[in-house]
């Protein structure tokens, strides 16, 4: 494995600490921060990325199906009006992702259509059908209250 040399300035307090560490487990400075950095690089590496659309594809959903989040009058109805295209709702998380109604291949966040649940659940004054998070409606109704 090549190696190179690299100086790192650190603060007095922190080489301190360092050393006491390295002192206490009986290894070297370097040692100590070779593992944190070896540490951090492989937690990087594993960090789940965000699950995001492509706003190619978002932006003509969402003029598509505009007039239908705005026009429904309750969940039955908006479930309807997207089925009749093609789509369907399904809970995720804390929200309510758009899925492709025959093959349930997730397409985007019903936040990324300019609809997410709390505006949903507000608008109905219903939680979906079925959602994990019943706490939601309380919340979301406080907000509104004078």
């Amino acid at each position: 494995m090549e190696q190179s040399e690299v100086t790192l300035r650190l603060p007095a307090v922190m080489i301190g600490a360092l050393k006491i560490a390295a002192a206490r487990d009986d290894v070297s400075v370097g040692q100590i921060i070779r593992d944190a950095i070896a540490r951090d690089l492989q937690r990087r590496e594993k960090a789940k990325t965000p699950v995001s659309a492509d706003e190619r594809l978002v932006a003509p959903l969402r003029a598509l199906l505009a007039d239908d989040f705005a026009y429904a009058r309750h969940w039955d109805d908006l479930f309807g009006r997207l089925r009749a295209k093609g789509f369907r709702l399904a809970e995720s998380g804390g929200g309510l992702i758009l899925l492709d109604h025959s093959t349930g291949e997730r397409i985007c966040k019903g936040s990324e259509l300019g609809y997410g649940y709390a505006l949903l659940l507000r608008k109905f004054d219903a939680p979906f059908p079925g959602h994990a998070h019943t706490w939601l409606r309380g919340r979301v109704q406080a907000d509104i209250s004078p």
